[in-house]
């Protein structure tokens, strides 16, 4: 019988920290924040939820970096709200950044994009179907800024290492690995905790608490989910060793374009946050 050889899981750590403009995440720094609607919807809206989401976090001493998509290139059905594009997205995401002085992060799907957005992004993020792709994390580790790599539903943690390694031979600052769950069957997702000290190893570890809800396999044009659970999931990822924690956050969940089954109500970030707060302060003292 073949047996599988395990990655070399005795190589020396590479989980140092990671500078995403004033920000940083990682071993011995405090608990991050990335946060954001799922996809943005429009300018007075994006706007406006970054203020809201910089008001919480500012109120508990939270770092923050406001994530939005301007693209959906994955989406369930071809009538998914994809977002306003590349071009009037990196708009958008620029006046964040300038106007209120958040840190922005956001998809990239093609090698294309990869230099374009750098341009206006400090943190490029390669979606988890998308985790495989040479040429994609080539490019994004080309722009000379920090990447963060959501595990693909099909990766072990420790295949992760080779995503890693892509983006930093082709020149990144600094890489993040996302947690976000793992395919059981078809019909949803569930988490695997012990991924996320196992990928540690490689780099700094953020947790996806929403879309580590999502049921993939149910509600019609877009993905269904279990927003109660983020709570229970988002403290058992900081529990487990997360650097930071990565939440999809909206000001009318049930009327949102992309996601309304798991993003997180923002009249109820506060609680949460003060409860990871709690669970970060206990594991980490």
């Amino acid at each position: 019988m073949t047996t599988q050889t395990p990655l070399d899981m005795d190589a020396t750590p590479s989980a140092r920290p990671v500078a995403i403009g004033p920000v940083r995440i990682g071993p011995g720094c405090p608990l991050t924040l990335l946060a954001g609607p799922c996809v943005i919807e429009s300018r007075e809206h994006t706007l406006r939820l970054a203020e809201g989401v910089q008001r919480v976090a500012q109120s508990l001493g939270l770092s923050l970096i406001f994530k939005a998509s301007f693209d959906k290139a994955n989406r369930l059905s071809l009538r998914g709200f994809r977002g306003p594009g590349l071009d009037e997205g990196l708009k958008i995401l620029a006046e964040v950044r300038q106007a209120i002085g958040l840190p922005v992060v956001s998809d990239i799907h093609d090698p294309a994009q990869a230099a374009v957005a750098a341009n206006v992004l400090d943190l490029l993020q390669i979606p988890a179907f998308l985790c495989r792709q040479t040429d994609l994390l080539q490019a994004a580790g080309q722009t000379g800024r920090p990447v963060n790599i959501k595990k693909g539903q099909f990766m072990s943690p420790e295949m992760m290492r080779l995503a890693v390694e892509k983006v930093r031979e082709a020149g990144a600052p600094g890489v993040l690995l996302t947690e976000r769950g793992t395919f059981f069957g078809y019909g949803r997702l569930v988490n695997d905790m012990t991924a996320i000290p196992r990928m540690a190893v490689w780099a700094p570890v953020v947790f996806d608490a929403t879309h580590s809800c999502q049921l993939p396999g149910e509600g019609g044009i877009q993905s269904g989910g279990q927003r109660e659970m983020t709570p229970v999931l988002a403290k058992a990822g900081i529990a487990a060793g997360a650097h930071a924690l990565f939440l999809e956050v909206h000001d009318r969940p049930d009327e949102a374009k992309s996601d309304s089954a798991t993003v997180w109500p923002l009249d109820r970030l506060s609680d949460l946050l003060a409860e990871c707060l709690r669970v970060f302060e206990v594991t980490r003292g």
